[in-house]
C-alpha cells in the first residue's frame, strides 16, 4: 500500500473535522487530513507511519510490502523502539513497536494536530519484562513534526525513534551533523572515525554516540534538507540495508534500499533511568528545509 493510499481508506469513526480512525489490514489506524498537514499512526506501536507537510513531498518512507498485522512490526514510518533496542531482548528492539496502544487524547488548531497514545504494563508485558510502567508517546504533527517519548515507573530502559526517511535515492544523499565517533555494527562493532558527512554507497550501520544536536539530512534529487533535532538523546544511528540485506528481508522490495535512509534519535549509551516521580524522556523534531 502506498502512502496515498492511507488518506483513501474507509473512516470508521470520525473523531474530529480533520481526525479520523481507520483500518490498514488487520491494524487500526488513526489519520490525519489537516490544511497544514496529512499524517497517519497506527494504534500497534504508537507508529507514525505517515507525515506529508503541506507543499511537500512525503517525508517518511513506507514499505509497500508490510503485513500490517497484529504482533508483525511494520517496515517504515518511525517505529517505536523500547524498552530495549535491537538485539538486547527478544522480541527484537523491544515490545512497544508491537503492542497496541490507547489513544488517550488529542486536539487541534489551525496550524498543528496533537495526538497522545499510552501503552501500560500487562502481565503479557511482564512476561517480557519485569517491571511496571506507563509509557506515552506525544505526536505534534503540522509543519514540523514533533515526537516525545516519555517512560514513567521504577526501571532502567533504552529506546530509539527509528525514523525511516523518504529519499530520492539513497547513494545520493549525505547526513550531517553526526560527529566523528561511532561503532560500526557492520564490520563486528569495531571502533570508527567520521570523517565529513555520511553517505550511503553500501550497506551502513552506526551507532554515532556524540552527536550535533541537528542532523541534516541532504537530498540533492529531492532537492530538499530534512532537519532530525534530537532531544535529550545520547546517540544516533544511521542504517541502510544495502542491496545484499534488502533482498533477504521478507518485508520490503529488493530495491527498496535505494528510497529510504534511516537516521535514528536513541538513548543506548545513556541509558533511560525513570524513578517514581521522576519520568525518563527523549524525542525528535523533524522539518523540511529547502
Amino acid at each position: 500500500m502506498s502512502e496515498e493510499d492511507l488518506f483513501s481508506l474507509p473512516v470508521t469513526e470520525q473523531l474530529s473535522s480533520t481526525i479520523s480512525r481507520r483500518r490498514i489490514g488487520r491494524l487500526p489506524l488513526v489519520v490525519i487530513d489537516h490544511p497544514r498537514v496529512r499524517a497517519a499512526v497506527t494504534l500497534q506501536g504508537a507508529q507514525l507511519i505517515a507525515w506529508q507537510p503541506a507543499g511537500e513531498q512525503p517525508v517518511l518512507w513506507l514499505s509497500e510490502e508490510s503485513a500490517f498485522a497484529e504482533g508483525k512490526a511494520v517496515r517504515g514510518g518511525v517505529p517505536i523502539c523500547w524498552p530495549w533496542f535491537a538485539g538486547a531482548g527478544e522480541p527484537g528492539h523491544g515490545f512497544a513497536r508491537i503492542s497496541e496502544w490507547e489513544l488517550t487524547s488529542h486536539k487541534e488548531d489551525d496550524e498543528t494536530v496533537s495526538l497522545t497514545f499510552t501503552l501500560r504494563s500487562s502481565p503479557r508485558t511482564r512476561e517480557l519484562w519485569p517491571h511496571d510502567f506507563v509509557l506515552t508517546a506525544r505526536h505534534t504533527l503540522g509543519k514540523e513534526c514533533g515526537i516525545e517519548l516519555q517512560a514513567e515507573g521504577d526501571h532502567v530502559s533504552t529506546g530509539a525513534l527509528h525514523s525511516y526517511f523518504h529519499v530520492g535515492s539513497a547513494d545520493e544523499v549525505t547526513v550531517a551533523g553526526l560527529g566523528d565517533r561511532y561503532i560500526d555494527k557492520v564490520i563486528d562493532d569495531s571502533d570508527g572515525r567520521q570523517d565529513g558527512e555520511l553517505s550511503f554507497p553500501d550497506r551502513v550501520d552506526r551507532i554515532f554516540f556524540h552527536p550535533e544536536e541537528v542532523s541534516l539530512l541532504k537530498d540533492p534529487v529531492l532537492d530538499r534538507v530534512v532537519e532530525v533535532r534530537h532531544r535529550e538523546v545520547s546517540d544516533v544511528v544511521t542504517w541502510n540495508p544495502g542491496v545484499e540485506l534488502s533482498h533477504r528481508l521478507d518485508d520490503m522490495a529488493d530495491d527498496a534500499y535505494t528510497r529510504f535512509v534511516c537516521v535514528e534519535s536513541a538513548r543506548l549509551t545513556r541509558q533511560l533511568e525513570s524513578a517514581e516521580g521522576a519520568p525518563a524522556r527523549f524525542g525528535v523534531t523533524l522539518s523540511v528545509r529547502r
